[in-house]
């Protein structure tokens, strides 16, 4: 047996011979030059051995391989480096694919790129039907292609078209989705997966290699359609376009020549600036995991693991505090949610309801779990009933006075060591804890809309807060499902005053005449997924104009705050919420089109400006103000202002994080 710690190699009393992934350094199995090599000598060394078939597996819990090590990939110098890497991986894999005997690849646990790639080159693939297990090439997401065999095996197996439509979803399947798109041979139960591989391999010893029937080459107007989509839709992204290079062009050669062209497109994407950028961001989401809330508190001289919550309590039954209970109750937290009428309650869990719905219709919940979770929901007007809650959220008016008078009833009702937390988006958290009892277990927990599909959460701490209350609801917005960023309280913490200081300028520009599809075609060629004047309309003239005046309040030297949203409310635009249909824009029948009544406001000339003027502008105007977030110690790093941005704005992840490009352009 080998003495390799990534990968060993043995052979049976029947002949088989067994290739077994076990990096004991880490919890997931990954490929890089140490265990290529490690690879290389076990399929060598079976290679001399007289086995009649051998099995690929994992000795994980959970991984089966996670790919290619992302930062070992990073350091590649140049594209003639990024190309020898590709060559030598499809070298490896290639190994198992001309072995002299049929190999058969046992899958369990996450199955993902380089992963998958060598379940491709066996001859024969089984996984099991764990959750865990999950499986697929998602090298698109970070920028990549497959290059080690991916982009010319695939669509020898699938097909061309179903080839394209897998690497470019950049998405792991379930073991069953896997199966049924044809990834996989067959699906078993984790405890029988040893002894059928090991059956498939004997029989496949017996029989010889399988012969499958050529697959289906995609028509060219596919690859046109595909083609046609990637440009308007992924813009600035050449890795797609890249797979459907790979794919069609490697179908009219042979397998050598298509893993040879793959290798030469891998070399060209993995050296550039986007897949450099979109690998950072992939750290940068892998950090999250790993936050804690030492850079904030002393270390306490002993580690005491968070009490965690059990019931929550949410004050607000609109959007947000509908939105907020729905994703509580959907992860297991018993839910309080309060409001000052009956009717409100009501609102809100029909909201909920239909929120448990969708998920259930989308997969998300099995109909049993959705029911349960609703279960879980207690509408109420009395607050009383808040008494029991580990932890309330506030979710009402964005109002001081409102909000501290809230805090103070909650004070008289709750027990000493629940946390009450605000959702605001932009008010001073001490300001709105100062009529709270125990300001220590004050904090802010700022969810975005919509709830269900925004991952990202601003926890802010008060000069109040104690260690013991961010502990507790960091633990609180990882079991969540959310990925937090820590920041000190401040007007508008990062992502509501650096996206306004945004929104307003380009409300600025809208107002010296540059017309709202320049401005927001701009910023979509830029990446953006929407442009400012459309995603005002998103969030509501009315908020917009609100939250413009606080920016204006707490930033009153530097804030100049345009009036267009104010005229528009004035005239009832009020963008699309809740069931309006005009703003910058109309959309009635669901077509959108620029809003005629807006000529009303506009300037009477129209100024000319350009695509880059704008977006130098515009992105200059936020990279500005995160400088000053930094400055002001709202959060420690750059690194986290690019994640919350990323998370919480759209900001275009292929670009890398804000700051990153500020750096790359010499701005930061």
């Amino acid at each position: 047996m080998s003495n390799s710690p990534t990968v060993t190699h043995s052979v049976d009393a029947d002949g088989i011979g067994w290739i077994t992934f076990d990096d004991s350094a880490s919890r997931a199995n990954v490929f890089n030059p140490p265990t290529q090599a490690a690879l290389r000598a076990a399929i060598e060394a079976l290679a001399a051995e007289p086995v009649k078939a051998v099995v690929v597996l994992s000795a994980k819990e959970r991984i089966f391989i996670a790919g290619a090590d992302l930062k070992w990939l990073g350091q590649l110098a140049d594209a003639p480096a990024a190309h020898a890497a590709s060559r030598d991986g499809q070298a490896l894999f290639g190994l198992l694919d001309q072995f002299k005997v049929p190999v058969v690849c046992a899958i369990h646990g996450a199955c993902a790129g380089g992963g998958y790639e060598i379940a491709l080159a066996c001859h024969w693939r089984l996984a099991t039907n764990a959750r865990e297990t999950v499986i697929g090439l998602p090298e698109v997401g970070i920028g990549l292609i497959p290059g080690w065999g991916g982009c010319a095996r695939l669509p020898r197996l699938l097909g061309g078209k179903a080839a394209v439509e897998h690497i470019l979803k950049a998405q792991l399947l379930p073991a069953a989705d896997a199966h049924r798109t044809g990834l996989v041979d067959e699906l078993v139960a984790p405890a029988d997966l040893k002894a059928r591989a090991k059956a498939a391999a004997l029989k496949l010893a017996a029989e010889g290699k399988p012969v499958r029937a050529p697959a289906v080459a995609a028509e060219p107007a596919f690859f046109a359609e595909q083609r046609k989509f990637a440009l308007s839709r992924l813009r600035g992204q050449p890795a797609p376009l890249a797979v459907l290079d790979g794919v069609e062009q490697g179908a009219e050669l042979s397998l050598e020549a298509a893993l040879a062209l793959e290798a030469t497109l891998f070399g060209e994407i993995a050296a550039g600036e986007v897949a450099k950028n979109l690998v950072h961001v992939f750290f940068l989401k892998d950090a999250v995991k790993k936050l804690t809330v030492d850079a904030w508190f002393p270390k306490p001289e002993g580690a005491v693991a968070p009490v965690p919550f059990k019931t929550v309590g949410v004050v607000g039954a609109g959007v947000m505090g509908s939105g907020i209970a729905q994703w509580c109750a959907a992860r297991g937290y018993t839910v309080v949610m309060g409001d000052v009428k009956q009717e409100f309650v009501e609102r809100g869990l029909g909201v909920i309801k239909g929120l448990f719905g969708e998920a259930a219709k989308r997969g998300k919940l099995s109909d049993e779990a959705a029911e349960q979770g609703l279960a879980r929901v207690q509408g109420t007007t009395d607050f009383s009933d808040f008494a029991d809650c580990d932890l309330v959220i506030e979710a009402i008016v964005e109002n001081v006075a409102a909000k501290q008078k809230l805090f103070a009833d909650l004070a008289g009702v709750v027990r000493t060591d629940c946390v009450l937390a605000s959702n605001t988006s932009a008010l001073p958290i001490e300001e709105l804890a100062a009529t709270a009892t125990f300001p220590g277990r004050t904090i802010g927990v700022h969810f975005f809309n919509p709830v269900s599909r925004m991952p990202l959460i601003e926890m802010v701490l008060s000069p109040h807060t104690t260690r013991d209350t961010a502990d507790c609801v960091l633990a609180f917005a990882k079991h969540l499902g959310k990925t937090p960023v820590i920041c000190k309280s401040s007007p508008g913490f990062l992502v509501t005053r650096v996206l306004f200081f945004y929104l307003n300028e380009a409300c600025l520009l809208w107002e010296q005449g540059v017309p709202s599809d320049v401005i927001d075609r701009a910023m979509r060629d830029w990446g953006w997924p929407m442009g400012p004047m459309r995603l005002i309309d998103e969030v509501g003239v009315d908020v917009t104009d609100f939250i413009y005046g606080e920016m204006k309040h707490y930033f009153a030297d530097r804030f100049p705050s345009a009036t267009v949203c104010h005229r528009m409310l004035a005239a009832g635009l009020k963008g699309r919420k809740n069931g309006a249909s005009t703003g910058f824009y109309t959309y009635e029948g669901g077509k959108e089109a620029l809003n005629p009544a807006m000529q009303s406001f506009a300037p009477a000339a129209v100024k000319a400006m350009d695509a880059k003027a704008i977006q130098d502008h515009l992105n200059g105007v936020m990279i500005a103000e995160t400088k000053r977030v930094l400055d002001d110690g709202v959060l420690k790093t750059a690194n986290e202002a690019d994640f919350a941005l990323l998370m919480g704005t759209g900001f275009p992840a292929f670009r890398g994080g804000l700051m990153r490009y500020a750096k790359s352009v010499g701005l930061y």
